[in-house]
């Protein structure tokens, strides 16, 4: 069997409808396959307005908005019949989940019924999230039912070793595999840097701008970064701040930051001119599993500060380009220090040759994410659960012929 023979059923609980690292990675490996011949088909909520138009074809399912202010997000509900019918129709012999939300775990008991292969990724650390919106207690029935619903998934793939050996400490699964991720050279290099554009926000050429770069949402360490850059401004440390992104939770972080600088949402070549326009990423978040946002600041020759969570640990090398800094607090709150991130921030904020040369080596090495050869560890998994299945299938056919 090879790639060509694949019939996926993917399911997504946000595959376009608004951007973020996930289903971007998610877009391009369904690039990638169909690239070989495979057959996809990309089960997801829809809206009349998407983020961007989805690669390969998409299957709208049943969805509501989510509550608590998150309106720009959806949660599937299910699958319902014309999901069903087109499933039936597909005949997929694996099946893909992308997020543990209703849809999944019917999309999951779906392939346990008609006995198919069940790969699930995961992008990002749900069980985190509660301790943002002063729900901490939340976080360890949220850890069980991950386990289950991961448990009963025939693999799971993740982004980063460090993931991988947190979802091994919390016995999600055995079987888990390395989907890294990769960088566009296109969009994200250090040669993007644009003076006049900087200036054009007020920034002069001697400024040293701290960027922050993602959802401006609180489960990002919106709290973390804004307490970073007071300690930094009691410190008598000069810097300027740059954010590139939009959310519901700007106008918080506008006032948490007064004088910084809100450049707005970009995307393409606008983003890479925007993040290597920077000169020092920072990013306090736990909750990625793997950070794209951080590799692309590498790629943009960005010295990079980080919480020393999944994610930024298997990507920042700790003292040759930037700091990892150690998480504190009680286990279900945990969050780096922001008079550490400050006191890491500072040297680079005042020498322009230490800043320089850990920006250039994150930029060499971001050179050894290539897209095509992360998206070909997922087919081959595929594959692999689809060869198991049907020796166990033969086997147990072999015996009930005994």
């Amino acid at each position: 069997m090879q790639t060509s023979d694949l019939r996926i059923a993917l399911f997504s609980g946000n595959y376009n409808y608004t951007r973020d690292g996930a289903n971007q990675a998610l877009n391009r490996l369904v690039g990638s396959l169909l690239g070989k011949d495979a057959n996809v088909r990309v089960y997801s909520p829809t809206v009349k307005e998407p983020a961007f138009e989805p690669t390969g074809d998409l299957i709208g399912t049943p969805s509501i908005g989510m509550p608590f202010g998150r309106g720009e997000y959806r949660i599937p509900t299910g699958l319902g019949r014309k999901v069903r019918r087109d499933l039936d129709k597909f005949q997929p012999n694996i099946v893909h989940v992308s997020s543990p939300d209703p849809s999944g775990h019917a999309a999951l008991r779906w392939a346990q019924d008609h006995d198919v292969p069940v790969l699930a990724s995961v992008h990002t650390r749900f069980e985190t999230y509660p301790r943002y919106y002063n729900m901490a207690f939340l976080e360890p029935l949220l850890i069980r039912m991950l386990k289950r619903f991961y448990n009963r998934c025939d693999a799971l793939v993740a982004p980063s070793q460090s993931m991988i050996d947190e979802l091994l400490a919390m016995e999600m699964h055995d079987d888990i595999s390395l989907w890294s991720r990769g960088v566009d050279r296109t969009i994200f290099s250090s040669e993007r840097r644009d003076l006049a554009w900087r200036r054009s926000l007020g920034l002069a050429d001697d400024d040293v701008a701290i960027v922050f770069l993602g959802r401006l949402v609180m489960e990002k360490g919106l709290d973390v970064f804004a307490e970073t850059i007071i300690q930094l401004r009691k410190r008598q440390v000069p810097h300027k701040v740059l954010v590139i992104g939009d959310g519901p939770a700007r106008n918080w972080f506008e006032e948490a930051l007064p004088g910084g600088i809100f450049a707005g949402f970009k995307t393409g070549s606008e983003l890479g001119q925007a993040l290597a326009s920077g000169d020092i990423f920072l990013n306090p978040s736990v909750t990625e599993t793997f950070g794209n946002v951080t590799l692309e600041a590498m790629a943009s020759g960005l010295p990079v500060v980080a919480a020393g969570a999944t994610g930024a640990s298997s990507l920042v090398n700790d003292g040759v380009t930037g700091r990892l800094l150690p998480l504190i607090g009680k286990k279900g709150a945990e969050c780096p220090c922001p008079e550490e991130l400050s006191e890491a921030i500072a040297p680079y904020c005042t020498d322009p040759a230490l800043r320089s040369a850990h920006g250039q080596a994150g930029e060499t090495r971001s050179l050894e994410y290539s897209w095509e050869a992360i998206n070909q560890v997922v087919a081959d998994t595929y594959l692999r659960l689809i060869a198991d299945r049907r020796a166990l299938q033969a086997a147990d056919a072999a015996e009930a012929s005994a």
